[in-house]
C-alpha cells in the first residue's frame, strides 16, 4: 500500500476518532463530563499523547537516518562505478569492450535498483544479478595483463567491482518499509483517541472544527514523511537515478 492510500487512511481515522468525541459529548450526560473526569480523561490522553509524540519523533529521526544510509550508498555506487571506468581508461584500449559492457551494466543495475523498490511484487523476489552485470564480470576478469601496471590496474578494478557488488546488496536488502504495519496501525489508534479526548470537551465551534482539522492534517504529514522517507528509491521523495546513470560519459 503506498504511502499516500495509508496517510489518507490516518487521516480518516483520526477524523473519525473526533467525530465520536464530539458525538459522546452530545450523548452522555452533563454530569458524565464534570470536572473529575475531564480530569482523568485529560490525564489519561496527556499520557498517550507523549508516548505517540516520543514514538513518532523516534520513527521520523530511524526514517531519516535509513534515507540518509541509502543515499549514501547510492553516492558510493556511483563514485566507484567512475572510479572502476577511469582504471579501464588506463589499462589501455584493450579494455575498450570492457568499458562499453560496464555503461550497459550501469544502466541495467539502475532499472534493477529503482524497479524493485516501486514494486511490491519485485520486492519479494529473490535478488538476482542482471545479465549485463554477470557479462562485464566475466569480461573483467578474462583482460590479460601485459605488464606490472596492467596487472595492478585489473587488481584493482577487480576489487572496485567486488565493492559495487557489496554495495549493490545493501541497497537490495534494504528495501522495503522499515515500519512494521501493526505499530502504525496502534501509533494511528493512539492519536485518534487524542484527538476524541480534544473534542469530547470542546463544543463544536466553527474555530475548534477548524482547528482539529489542521491538527489532524499535521499528525498526518508526519505520518506521511515517516512512510515516505521509508521508501527512498520510489514516491514523492525517492533518490534520483539521474547521477549514477549519467556517471559514465560514451566511448
Amino acid at each position: 500500500m503506498s504511502p499516500v492510500t495509508l496517510s489518507v487512511i490516518a487521516f480518516g481515522c483520526i477524523l473519525a476518532g473526533t467525530l465520536v468525541g464530539m458525538l459522546l459529548r452530545n450523548k452522555l450526560p452533563e454530569h458524565h463530563l464534570g470536572s473529575d473526569a475531564k480530569d482523568v480523561v485529560r490525564l489519561g490522553a496527556g499520557l498517550i499523547g507523549t508516548i505517540a509524540a516520543l514514538v513518532l519523533g523516534l520513527l521520523i529521526a530511524s526514517a531519516k537516518s535509513s534515507f540518509d544510509t541509502q543515499v549514501t550508498q547510492v553516492k558510493q555506487l556511483t563514485a566507484d562505478v567512475i572510479l572502476l571506468d577511469q582504471l579501464l581508461d588506463q589499462y589501455g584500449p584493450e579494455a575498450a569492450a570492457v568499458r562499453n559492457l560496464l555503461r550497459k551494466a550501469v544502466d541495467a543495475v539502475a532499472d534493477r535498483i529503482w524497479y524493485e523498490n516501486s514494486s511490491a511484487s519485485a520486492r519479494k523476489a529473490p535478488y538476482e544479478a542482471t545479465a549485463a552485470g554477470e557479462e562485464f564480470i566475466v569480461k573483467l576478469r578474462q583482460l590479460s595483463p601485459q605488464g606490472d601496471e596492467q596487472r595492478s590496474l585489473k587488481e584493482h578494478a577487480i576489487q572496485v567491482s567486488t565493492n559495487i557488488a557489496h554495495t549493490r546488496l545493501l541497497l537490495f536488502t534494504q528495501g522495503g518499509n522499515p515500519i512494521p504495519m501493526p505499530f502504525l496501525i496502534v501509533l494511528i489508534f493512539w492519536i485518534s483517541i487524542i484527538f476524541a479526548n480534544f473534542s469530547l470537551f470542546a463544543e463544536a465551534k466553527p474555530i475548534v472544527i477548524g482547528a482539529l482539522g489542521v491538527f489532524a492534517l499535521s499528525a498526518t504529514a508526519a505520518i506521511f514523511l515517516v512512510l515516505e522517507l521509508g521508501q527512498p528509491f520510489s514516491g514523492m521523495l525517492q533518490i534520483s537515478s539521474t547521477p549514477l546513470r549519467s556517471a559514465l560519459a560514451p566511448i
